[in-house]
């Protein structure tokens, strides 16, 4: 999970050209970009020239909010109103595997067994779907692509800084 500060969001975006196999990069947000973020959607699309700092900004872009987790790990529920946490029961789906792990013990090794039992069900905690304050990861997904790759633009930084 990436560690954000209080006023910061990290965003993991997801390039979807089928060139770079689905690869993920991480940017902060931080600044006036930061108030722009609060209160949009699991869903929305956003302009990438908030994402990022200096001149890795992402101008050019259009991104989707897909998910996200909040300062504890909890993650974000598209279906889930709000911004407040929230305990539900939940079979498998966002948030829950719906298997149980046993461990056993043959012939001197641990082997881990994973049961998965019809109908099973736990109450889990979440997030609504709006993005707030206690909201430090955002997940996000290229919709429309700018002139540059993104894998040009978080390299292009780390490149000046080591030369």
């Amino acid at each position: 999970m990436a560690v954000g500060q209080q006023g910061e969001f990290v965003a993991v975006v997801n390039d979807t050209d089928p060139d770079n196999n689905g690869r993920s990069y991480s940017l902060k947000i931080s600044g006036n970009n930061h108030a722009q973020l609060l209160g949009r959607k699991i869903g929305d699309t956003i302009d990438g020239i908030f994402v990022g700092e200096g001149e890795k900004t992402l101008s050019g872009f259009k991104l989707q909010i897909t998910g996200g987790s909040d300062k504890t790990g909890t993650p974000l529920r598209r279906d889930l109103e709000g911004g407040s946490r929230q305990s539900i029961l939940v079979t498998a789906s966002t948030g829950f595997k719906g298997h149980s792990l046993v461990f056993k013990s043959k012939g001197g090794e641990k082997k881990r067994f994973r049961y998965k039992l019809d109908g099973l069900r736990k109450r889990r905690n979440f997030r609504g779907n709006t993005i707030t304050q206690d909201t430090r990861q955002i997940n996000l997904k290229v919709t429309e692509a700018g002139n540059k790759s993104l894998a040009d633009i978080t390299s292009s930084g780390s490149e000046e800084a080591s030369e």
